[in-house]
């Protein structure tokens, strides 16, 4: 099991972001969490398959209808299996 953690930036506030990001990690079955920052940026954290995750990261890299993602910075770790689900943190 990995975990990832990301920053995304561009136009991914106001845009259902974070409810695109936690309907898509719940269908893909994974855990985690995502949240706005100040910056304008969003943060997510996700634990699941390797495979699963690099699907995941494919989605979010694509976004919803009115978001922009402009850039992906993505750390990999070992998971740490503190989430239950997945949540969206406001």
């Amino acid at each position: 099991m990995f975990r990832i953690e990301c920053k995304i930036s561009g136009i991914v506030q106001g845009v259902f972001f974070r409810d695109f990001t936690d309907s898509n990690a719940r269908n893909l079955g994974l855990t985690g969490s995502v949240r706005n920052k100040h910056d304008g940026s969003v943060f997510v954290i996700a634990e699941g398959e390797k495979d699963i995750l690099q699907k995941f990261l494919v989605l979010l890299q694509k976004g919803t209808p009115h978001s922009k993602v402009e850039n992906i910075e993505t750390k990999w770790l070992p998971a740490t299996g503190e989430f239950e689900g997945f949540t969206v943190i406001v």
